[in-house]
């Protein structure tokens, strides 16, 4: 297995939400393994990755609990001591208000690990005991009494999300819509608008990656007002996917036939979102198929003054 590039104990009371963070990591890029026995992470460091996961080095998140095998918070201590010699490490450990956890208990109707044939609250009040040193060592604590499984999440990706980590996978696709709209897109555009190549003669056998078509679409009197504007709306909208932790976000340029003025202005776009740092997968649906009057309908009469 390569190194990881960073290792972060995940542990903390039971119900404070240990799972949602685990979740949230795995989503950012993390690789996680949960309720691992400690004996265990060393075997675990010298394994290879499943095939089809790339070998580059991502960081580690591990959840260790009072449930874990073998739990024991010194040793705990002294094995992330160890590990630290060689790898950046650090503890986060997530605390709860006892009569939160209880409410959370009583209202999923699972019962406390330390206390199967007990009220939750002697349970809780154990598990509190045992893992007092390794509150006293972690690095981070998040009281979630008060946030939602939510505002977690936010937090843990505003916290833990490196320059990488945590950006959804970006798409830019051209279509024609009158092959369809594409059934995952996210953001819909219409370039419709924007004067027809296809009805250009010399122009009709070419695509939107070609240097003469994409010159007389940016041609339109409206194109350039209209493509900045759409490229600083992606341009604001895309953090925020991040933010909210959004894992995929397609963005589809439509035109009639998907061959023309959505090629270009998807190729565009994607050059500026490219620019602006963002790495863009680029897709033409449509731009394989031949062209037909039928599809693009009749072109537009000139207006006489």
């Amino acid at each position: 297995m390569t190194k990881p590039t960073q290792i972060l104990l995940v542990t903390g009371m039971s119900g404070a939400g240990k799972s949602t963070v685990l979740r949230t990591l795995e989503d950012i890029g993390w690789e996680t393994v949960d309720n691992l026995p400690l004996s265990l992470l060393a075997p675990l460091l010298r394994t290879d990755a499943p095939a089809g996961i790339r070998e580059d080095s991502r960081p580690l998140a591990i959840c260790i609990g009072t449930r874990t095998r073998g739990f024991d918070a010194v040793q705990v201590i002294d094995r992330l001591q160890t590990l630290a010699d060689s790898v950046p490490t650090g503890t986060l450990l997530l605390d709860c208000a006892g009569a939160e956890l209880e409410r959370r208990y009583s209202e999923t109707r699972r019962r406390h690990p330390l206390a199967l044939d007990r009220p939750a609250s002697d349970g809780i009040a154990r598990e509190r005991e045992i893992l007092a040193p390794l509150r006293d060592w972690a690095n981070r604590v998040i009281d979630t009494t008060d946030l939602t499984s939510n505002d977690l999440a936010q937090q843990i990706r505003a916290t833990f999300s490196g320059e990488e980590l945590g950006r959804p996978t970006l798409s830019i696709m051209s279509f024609g819509f009158a092959r369809g709209l594409p059934r995952n897109a996210d953001l819909v555009f219409d370039m419709r608008f924007l004067r027809n190549p296809h009805w250009v003669a010399e122009l009709r056998p070419g695509t939107g990656l070609d240097p003469d078509v994409a010159a007389y679409v940016a041609g339109d009197p409206a194109y350039a007002e209209s493509v900045e504007a759409i490229e600083r709306l992606l341009l604001l909208l895309l953090p925020r996917y991040r933010a909210e932790g959004k894992s995929y976000v397609t963005v589809a340029i439509g035109c009639t036939g998907g061959r023309h003025r959505s090629v270009h202005v998807a190729d565009r776009i994607a050059r500026r979102l490219q620019a602006a740092g963002f790495s863009p997968t680029v897709t033409h649906r449509d731009l394989g198929t031949a062209p037909q009057d039928s599809l693009e309908g009749a072109p537009k009469a000139k207006l006489i003054s």
